[in-house]
């Protein structure tokens, strides 16, 4: 459920990354000990300060899968409130541009197609981007 921040919860901001390659979607699955450990999500992470959400999502997809992207535009804006914190998210499509996805800075890869998606659990963060995944096929286009 998408909520608006709570006055007392820290609010982290974090672009993250669609990836489509042939009908494929691009997930990662987070590694023991982090939030959500063991969930599948979409690859990217937090904003450091003064950095923009496109700079962040080049750089967090390098660090984390050894990609390189295009970050192209933004998808869907999510607020959702965690117990101990809240979180801003926002998804952009990303064109792969450079190398192979590897799990550097995540337990693992995988490329999935969108019949797929109900057999990975994702944060429930995630959600309503879930729900128009399923439903709009035109996303699942790469980026152009």
């Amino acid at each position: 459920m998408t909520d608006f921040p709570a006055p007392s919860t820290p609010v982290i901001e974090v672009a993250a990354g669609l990836v489509f390659r042939e009908g494929r979607l691009l997930i990662s699955r987070r590694p023991e000990g982090a939030h959500l450990a063991g969930m599948w999500e979409f690859p990217g992470g937090k904003l450091e300060p003064g950095e923009s959400h496109q700079d962040c999502l080049a750089r967090e997809l390098l660090e984390e899968l050894g990609i390189e992207v295009s970050v192209g535009e933004l998808i869907e804006e999510i607020v959702h409130v965690y117990p101990e914190k809240t979180v801003r998210l926002r998804f952009f499509r990303c064109g792969l541009a450079a190398n192979e996805p590897r799990p550097i800075g995540c337990a693992a890869v995988e490329w999935i197609g969108a019949e797929e998606l109900d057999s990975y659990v994702f944060p429930p963060a995630d959600a309503r981007l879930l729900e128009r995944l399923r439903a709009d096929r035109s996303l699942w286009n790469p980026l152009q």
